[in-house]
């Protein structure tokens, strides 16, 4: 007599015979690509908590576009075995896949423009360690081992009582009529009288009489969808948050209002939905890109003003050069060619622009003494043969140029540049 083979995902067999179910995506209730939905079922949690684990660690240092970028390369889904990259190099090159190479792309970016910020790196690892630990915990509790008391009972238990076969309506309703190649309808099936469809089973097999089945009852109507109200109500607060400060505050100022007024329409829709209605999944979604567009719009440079201007500072002799130059958004030109400081004298300024380009015109026979300072962007110094552009975060440099050879006579000029987001082009007079 042989032995029934065992189910291996059974919780009643034994660990060491249990094969654990492998990661894979699912298509049925994914969002994007099935990762989040593949990682609920795989540790029996609500996807909307690695969705918005995910969303929290994209914007913050891109570490969870990384991981869904490859997860949606690299893993298929439930009901297929080749993955996006087998599909890939055998040459059918397909939106999903694309898509995943470029989300992945998109989160090595922003994970490499973070590197010098240690305190969101720190943050995004101890918030996927959590999430990392939140799932191995829920796997680890619904694979559980069972209670072997229960198990032995259900095992010895008697099989359930069935209730008799019920004889159905004649077979001849339902068989085709092909002895002439001929038929009645389209099927090719006598269907009985009309209304027949709607006619119980049959009290015997001779045909008595039959009852009519009741209609099913119509399934109790879910809560109304507050989603699409709440998108626009956050749309709307967010061009009124904006729009009222616009020109009375700077550019970062005015964003940040409008999204903090959003942020706080799609709070209050969540709050909402959970006595009435219901949001979704993309209200969350919404609410997290608004926070980190408000935080965007924080990290950005105060002075920023909404009109792109250019400006030329040419001051004619070292007395007129003025301790501090400004400029919010736009090109400034520092023409310092015309300055004669005397031996042993020093003449400081500072050049302060928070988003463009600081054009520094240094004479040729003075010495100069430089602190550049960059948020965001490049600095080009005299001395430097390439000409190519190279973006850099956080960027501070103290350069020293010396006088051009055969000046005697020489003073000293410190120039402190600071720019918010754009480029520093230092150069000397012909």
């Amino acid at each position: 007599m042989t032995q029934a083979p065992q189910n291996p995902t059974d919780p009643t067999v034994p660990d060491d015979t249990r094969t654990p179910p492998r990661f894979r995506r699912d298509r049925r209730y994914k969002t994007l690509g099935g990762v989040c939905a593949g990682l609920g079922r795989q540790c029996d949690m609500d996807p909307v908590i690695f969705r918005i684990g995910l969303a929290v660690l994209s914007v913050t240092g891109g570490v969870g576009l990384i991981f869904y970028g490859f997860a949606w390369l690299f893993v298929p889904y439930d009901d297929e075995d080749e993955n996006e990259f087998r599909k890939l190099l055998t040459g059918r090159v397909d939106g999903p896949g694309l898509a995943a190479i470029v989300t992945a792309l998109l989160g090595c970016g922003l994970f490499l423009s973070m590197l010098n910020n240690g305190g969101v790196l720190t943050f995004a690892a101890v918030l996927a360690l959590l999430l990392a630990g939140t799932g191995y915990w829920s796997q680890q509790r619904r694979g559980a081992d069972p209670d072997p008391v229960a198990a032995q009972a259900v095992a010895d238990a008697p099989p359930e009582a069935q209730a008799p076969p019920v004889s159905g309506p004649p077979s001849w309703w339902r068989d085709p009529i092909v002895k002439d190649g001929t038929h009645v309808g389209a099927t090719g099936y006598f269907w009985g009288p009309a209304g027949s469809e709607d006619l119980g089973p049959a009290y015997g097999s001779g045909g008595g009489p039959a009852t009519r089945r009741p209609a099913p009852p119509a399934p109790p109507r879910g809560p109304r969808g507050i989603g699409g109200r709440v998108f626009l109500g956050a749309l709307v607060a967010a061009c009124v948050g904006t729009g009222v400060t616009w020109d009375e505050r700077t550019l970062p100022a005015s964003l940040q209002t409008g999204f903090a007024c959003a942020l706080a329409v799609f709070g209050l829709g969540i709050a909402v939905s959970a006595f009435r209605g219901r949001t979704g999944a993309g209200s969350i979604v919404l609410a997290v890109l608004t926070a980190g567009l408000l935080t965007a719009s924080a990290a950005l440079p105060a002075d920023i003003t909404k009109e792109w201007m250019r400006e030329t500072w040419t001051p004619a002799s070292a007395a007129r050069v003025e301790p501090r130059y400004g400029l919010g958004s736009g090109t400034g030109t520092l023409d310092l060619s015309r300055v004669d400081v005397a031996r042993g004298g020093a003449v400081s300024t500072r050049v302060e622009v928070g988003a463009g380009r600081v054009k520094l015109v240094l004479p040729k026979d003075e010495r100069v003494e430089l602190r550049l300072e960059v948020g965001v962007g490049d600095v080009r110094l005299p001395d430097d043969p390439s000409g190519d552009v190279d973006v850099r975060p956080d960027d501070d440099e103290k350069v020293t140029l010396p006088a051009a050879r055969g000046s005697e006579d020489v003073g000293l000029i410190r120039v402190h540049v600071e720019v918010g987001l754009g480029q520093v082009e230092v150069s000397r007079a012909a």
